[in-house]
């Protein structure tokens, strides 16, 4: 089972920025000792709470201070920039640490309305443009613009040996098919989506064309995990999080990952317990034992060629524990 990391860069209770990005490059480290595929890191803006809203800054710090795991994006919301910008970007991150980077690209806003028009004016219109747009990154990266176009004057310097690999990132049958229709690999947000998962990533599969960067559909399923050494310890780790997805919803904006103490002594409402029943029919939380059967079970039902990982708890110490502890029993 080929397993990897998802970080957001959470920012604990009583913790800085700073602290968080620090132990992202830790969490990295960890994961490739501990024989993880690849890491990625999340993009996000005018959340006090996950600190990183420029992935490609953090991919640079990363790369220097690892060997060989690959690391990515996930994603690039690719509605706030341009195409021509990011391909220069990943292609110097291609360069600096070859055969390593992946490119995610995802469509979310990331955050809010007046984050939106800061980043990039007119998001929707941004959006709209989406299917355009990957069309010039992916030729961009592989420098293979017509030459009756334009942008074939241009190339995204530098050019790397072997350039970023492209994923589209979505939760939804449109990310799949545009996926599947430019011929790049797909990740598919499980602990993100309402929707039915499998139908989404096998409409992928079924519509796939090859293309000058993959020859045949590859799909990563991204899910939410927490595992510690018993259930019980999972399940309390669990409730900081739980609690701050709650804060979240309730429109608490600077809230940080409350402590497992904050979370105990916390009231929730019936409401707020209904709405922790639901977020947790699309988590995993157990011991080693059982996250490994859970973690079997949806890639045998996806036929999945990756599962990506992201934990969240309210200590740095328990999430790297977490994919140490699935690392060691998995492999």
């Amino acid at each position: 089972m080929k397993l990897s990391i998802l970080d957001q860069a959470p920012v604990l209770s009583g913790k800085s920025a700073q602290e968080a990005l620090k132990e992202s490059m830790k969490l990295a480290q960890s994961g490739e000792k501990l024989g993880y595929t690849r890491y990625w890191i999340a993009e996000h803006h005018d959340f006090p709470g996950l600190a990183s809203s420029a992935p490609e800054v953090m991919l640079g710090y990363i790369g220097a201070n690892t060997e060989k795991i690959r690391i990515g994006a996930g994603a690039i919301l690719l509605p706030h920039y341009k195409p021509y910008k990011v391909a220069e970007t990943f292609n110097m991150l291609a360069t600096l640490f070859p055969n390593r980077i992946d490119l995610g690209i995802g469509r979310a806003p990331g955050g809010s309305a007046e984050a939106s028009i800061a980043l990039s004016g007119n998001f929707l219109e941004n959006v709209r443009n989406m299917p355009n747009s990957i069309k010039d990154l992916l030729h961009f990266l592989y420098n293979n613009y017509p030459t009756d176009q334009m942008f074939s004057k241009i190339t995204a310097h530098p050019l790397p040996d072997i350039p970023p690999v492209p994923w589209i990132l979505g939760t939804s049958e449109k990310s799949a098919i545009q996926a599947a229709s430019y011929g790049t690999a797909y990740a598919f947000g499980h602990f993100m989506s309402d929707k039915d998962g499998i139908e989404i990533v096998n409409t992928y599969r079924n519509a796939f064309r090859q293309s000058s960067g993959l020859q045949k559909p590859q799909a990563i399923i991204t899910v939410s995990v927490i595992c510690a050494e018993t259930s019980e310890l999972a399940e309390e780790l669990a409730l900081s999080w739980f609690l701050s997805k709650i804060q979240t919803d309730k429109g608490e904006k600077n809230n940080r990952i409350p402590t497992m103490e904050e979370a105990r002594n916390y009231s929730f409402t019936s409401d707020e317990k209904e709405r922790i029943q639901e977020m947790r029919k699309k988590m995993m939380i157990g011991n080693p034992k059982e996250v490994k059967q859970q973690l079997a079970e949806l890639q045998a039902v996806y036929s999945a060629d990756e599962i990506m990982i992201v934990t969240i708890t309210n200590s740095y110490e328990s999430r790297r524990k977490s994919y140490e502890l699935i690392a060691k029993e998995v492999w």
